[in-house]
């Protein structure tokens, strides 16, 4: 009833239905679920981690590495999902961006969505309507990024196990390389945005490099733990003093 009332299709009031009860119990909804898929996933690597030759301080050095390499990415995402509270509400914020989904992937389609219906996405223009619109187009959208998964990991399986056959060894290179060429795409992919981005990516590059060689010289893995969120956090501000500058 409250949400009933509050749709206005024609009003610029985005938060009275973007920050609505119904769509908070949907963002709520998501925590438990991924609560969940962690603690089966962690439980699956202490039940798998004998076969592969790990030891128990090895899973943990692995979890806790994890954890703390988060936390740089995190901050980031927390940034960029303030700024945008006032375009999505929080709800859709927390799912679409802080959860599951990707900011420039999200605010991506929601604009592509609203400029179909001849609306700019935060604009004067961005009525309750256009914002549902923007709000499906990335629903959808991520809901075909979790199906594709299903569909084409089984495949990727096979593939894997058919490689394994030929040469082991290629596997041990192949998943590297792939992590490597991903993120060097979307890193270079932002360079031409602006000197900022250069000054950005340039800067967490060296310190990630400069802390990998420290790491190695003193013999301290838990530099390597907290690299990159070090890198991250010194980049943001390396780049937040040359935009003062």
């Amino acid at each position: 009833m409250y949400l009933a009332a509050a749709v206005d299709n024609n009003s610029t009031d985005i938060l009275a239905v973007a920050n609505s009860p119904f769509l908070w119990a949907c963002a709520i909804g998501v925590f438990p679920v991924i609560i969940i898929q962690s603690v089966i996933y962690m439980k699956a690597a202490q039940i798998a981690a004998p076969h592969i030759g790990m030891t128990h301080q090895e899973i943990k050095t692995s979890f806790r590495a994890g954890a703390i390499s988060a936390l740089g990415p995190s901050l980031a995402v927390v940034m960029v999902a303030i700024a945008l509270l006032t375009v999505f509400g929080t709800p859709a914020v927390l799912v679409r961006i802080g959860l599951i989904g990707s900011v420039s992937y999200e605010t991506a389609a929601a604009a592509i969505a609203a400029n179909s219906a001849g609306a700019e996405l935060g604009g004067p223009t961005y009525t309750q309507a256009v914002f549902g619109l923007a709000l499906a187009a990335m629903s959808l959208g991520g809901a075909m990024w979790m199906i594709a998964t299903l569909i084409l990991t089984p495949l990727l399986k096979r593939g894997d196990s058919a490689l394994r056959k030929v040469n082991p060894a290629i596997m041990l290179v192949v998943p590297g390389a792939a992590m490597v060429g991903a993120f060097m795409v979307l890193g270079l992919d932002e360079l031409p945005r602006s000197w900022i981005h250069v000054i950005a990516f340039g800067s967490s590059a060296l310190i990630m490099t400069v802390l990998m060689i420290i790491a190695k010289r003193v013999d301290r893995p838990w530099i390597k733990e907290w690299a990159l969120g070090i890198a991250i956090i010194l980049s943001l501000v390396i780049t937040h003093l040359a935009t003062r500058a």
